[in-house]
């Protein structure tokens, strides 16, 4: 990631911290503490970034990448006291000793050197951490909202074991103290230890959803008062036997909620945009072009979306679509990581890899949600189940023999005695419908079982004794789509 802002650099140490937190098998804690530079500077913002995870390598640090115009005035300002001087405190479980590290960002990447400071002996004690200081040329009112928006989507992923305390002091005054608290796995429904990151992911997205993004702290209850009105759907897809990708996996969850209306007191707005939020191991950013090539050559229209543009945002991308209802509004989330950590430097996701997780998502959309996501062609289909229907039970009901009544009856699971035509029409059209949304899938899932329009035990024990109507039912299998 190249550095080219005050606002990036700050992002990408909290990332690091996260990271070092992430790998502890311990509860942790990372802090970040933004303070206000003495009135006598007041352009400067002194910021420091801790945490309680695995000592870091402090190396790391080093290969931090400053644009050459950040070096100048944009981070570190004219006349202030961020010198570009980095300060770096870490420790590990097993060491003996406190480290101390000095870096000056204002030099260039070639020429940067990491100078050891004095350390402090840890007397016997056995903790992990690290701290990292520095002053930069920033407005706090500029930071906060980015640290608050970063933190809440980190909170997507709910890592179990780490928390999160922002804190920022404006000054000496009382009340100029502010203190936020994120925890990863409070929300809708809290998620044991054991639970994968895939479901995770697809816990913290529900509640992103619920609280609409980054506009409210807390569920709105102005629209979502429960869950019925969200459909959600995860996927991931693995590779495991490619060279160039090894252990290489992509998580994709899309969530669909719909509002007949939406409450006039609600910050909510359903457009025909969906924001495509992007992860790559286990921290946010800004979605890679094979991604956004990746969406625009999945076959939408087989889920009954219309695809009309997508635009890479900087930190998202923006899907367009063309047939989208108004009280409608999806949402995507994908995360790329490793099983274990590449040693290549390639670790841009493949583009078969991500439309297989997404495929997946919409599949599982489908699978959990009758009628979610049809085809046009399934929809088109699926509106001659009425006259279908009237007429198959027309037939049913117009017949003089008894037993024939009765047969079809059992077979639609209504007694034959006393049951009316509506009841008898609701029935097979809801039973033709069925199929319809059954058969409206990829060919290879469909064609793994064969659905029938009606089962029945006793019709198959028939047909297997007098071989007559073997694998169908009483009017065959429907292959509609």
């Amino acid at each position: 990631m190249t550095i080219a802002s005050a606002q990036d650099l700050c992002l990408q140490l909290i990332s690091s911290a996260f990271q070092r937190c992430r790998t502890s098998e311990d509860l942790c804690r990372l802090s970040v503490l933004l303070k206000r530079s003495p009135p006598s500077d007041p352009l400067s913002v002194q910021i420091s970034v801790s945490d309680t995870g695995v000592g870091s390598c402090a190396e790391e640090f080093g290969g931090l990448k400053l644009r050459r115009e950040a070096f100048g005035t944009q981070i570190w300002g004219p006349h202030c006291d961020a010198d570009g001087l980095l300060f770096v405190t870490t420790t590990g479980i097993g060491d003996d000793e406190i480290h101390h590290y000095q870096l000056n960002l204002k030099e260039s990447a070639s020429g940067r050197r990491l100078t050891r400071l004095p350390s402090n002996l840890k007397n016997g004690l056995q903790f992990s951490g690290t701290e990292v200081r520095l002053s930069i040329f920033e407005s706090i009112d500029v930071l906060l909202p980015a640290f608050c928006c970063f933190f809440r989507k980190i909170l997507m992923l709910k890592i179990p074991n780490v928390s999160i305390e922002l804190v920022v002091e404006q000054g000496d005054a009382p009340g100029s103290r502010y203190v936020n608290f994120f925890v990863a796995n409070e929300g809708r429904n809290p998620l044991p230890f054991a639970a994968s990151n895939l479901e995770r992911l697809k816990s913290g997205v529900e509640d992103y959803v619920f609280k609409h993004g980054n506009t409210l702290g807390k569920k709105c209850e102005s629209c979502f008062s429960s869950g019925e009105h969200l459909k959600i759907g995860s996927g991931a897809a693995c590779c495991t036997e490619s060279r160039r990708y090894p252990g290489s996996v992509m998580e994709a969850v899309i969530v669909i909620s719909e509002m007949s209306e939406v409450a006039s007191t609600c910050p909510r707005t359903c457009s025909s945009k969906t924001e495509v939020l992007y992860f790559k191991d286990f921290t946010p950013c800004p979605i890679p072009q094979s991604s956004l090539k990746a969406l625009t050559s999945i076959d939408w229209k087989s889920y009954g979306l219309s695809f009309g543009s997508v635009v890479d945002q900087g930190g998202f991308a923006l899907v367009e679509w063309d047939n989208l209802p108004p009280s409608v509004q999806i949402d995507i989330v994908l995360h790329h990581y490793h099983e274990q950590y590449p040693k290549s430097r390639k670790t841009r996701p493949d583009q078969n890899l991500i439309k297989k997780a997404i495929k997946l998502a919409l599949n599982d959309l489908k699978d959990n949600y009758a009628g979610v996501l049809l085809s046009a062609h399934a929809v088109k289909v699926r509106s001659y189940a009425p006259d279908l229907a009237k007429t198959i039970s027309s037939l049913i009901l117009s017949s003089n023999d008894a037993d024939f009544r009765e047969e079809c009856c059992s077979f639609l699971g209504l007694q034959s005695h006393g049951v009316g035509g509506e009841a008898v029409e609701d029935c097979i059209r809801e039973k033709i419908i069925a199929v319809v949304e059954m058969h409206d899938r990829e060919p290879q899932r469909s064609k793994e079982l064969p659905t029938f329009l009606f089962e029945d035990d006793h019709l198959q024990e028939f047909g297997s004794q007098d071989g007559e109507y073997e694998g169908e039912g009483a009017f065959g299998s429907m292959d509609i789509c």
